[in-house]
């Protein structure tokens, strides 16, 4: 399995993730003119992929959905398109080759879901916008051997920005988003022997910064003697393409 995180963050967000012979795409935010220029670089032809994948309706995860129109698309959010194919957490999807676990997660969208993709021997996590993860979700994310997981803000740095204060209340609560202390306590939980790599995903560009959430969890691993000398540990960044999995 391999994957290319091509954005990340409230500026935008999207996914492609391959096998042998199945591909999918995970959200479709940011712009139509970065999107083309991704794949152009990658050499992608994302009217070959199996389908897309949604998280939730937030305008960073679906603004270019029109792009993608010949796709199968799957949502538990209802979206513009009338073929849609429905989903509803805990669900199992075969899409292609991909075996397709889906997870409640906590935010102020309605159907806002993350994901587990597996393909042969390999696992995938795809978790970000939640406040908190539900303790019945943690079993499915364990020894994932790739992580796409949020680590959004720091709450010191958070606080200090000039935001107003409805919307601090909006980030920190149930409904908002991962600081990088409970990503990184719950990534402790859930990494195995299997793990290679971790990508922390949607981080503020105003109220965090890429190496600060890369060391809170660093530190935590070490904190509960984890072995991470061997683990890819990478901060995405709000536009920039990051190519993981397997690299066979």
């Amino acid at each position: 399995m391999k994957f290319a995180l091509l954005a990340s963050g409230s500026k935008g967000n999207c996914c492609l993730i391959k096998n042998e012979d199945s591909e999918l795409i995970i959200d479709c935010g940011t712009t139509k003119r970065y999107l083309n220029q991704c794949f152009e670089r990658l050499h992608y032809n994302y009217h070959k992929a199996d389908g897309m994948l949604i998280t939730h309706t937030h305008k960073d995860h679906v603004s270019q959905l029109r792009m993608f129109d010949e796709l199968p698309l799957f949502s538990c959010a209802k979206t513009q398109r009338p073929d849609a194919h429905d989903i509803q957490p805990y669900d199992r999807l075969r899409i292609g080759s991909f075996d397709i676990t889906v997870l409640p997660m906590s935010h102020d969208c309605e159907g806002t879901v993350g994901y587990v993709l597996e393909s042969g021997q390999e696992k995938l996590v795809y978790v970000t916008d939640t406040g908190y993860i539900r303790r019945d979700v943690m079993p499915y994310l364990v020894n994932a051997d790739y992580y796409v997981f949020e680590s959004n803000h720091n709450i010191e740095m958070l606080m200090q920005t000039s935001r107003p204060v409805f919307v601090k209340q909006r980030i920190i609560n149930d409904y908002g988003h991962l600081c990088n202390e409970d990503s990184a306590n719950i990534l402790a939980q859930v990494i195995g022997d299997k793990t290679k790599e971790i990508i922390l995903a949607h981080i503020s560009q105003e109220g965090n910064h890429r190496q600060l959430a890369a060391d809170t969890l660093i530190d935590r691993l070490k904190q509960k003697e984890l072995p991470c000398a061997n683990l890819t540990i990478y901060a995405a960044e709000q536009f920039g393409i990051y190519v993981g999995g397997n690299k066979g």
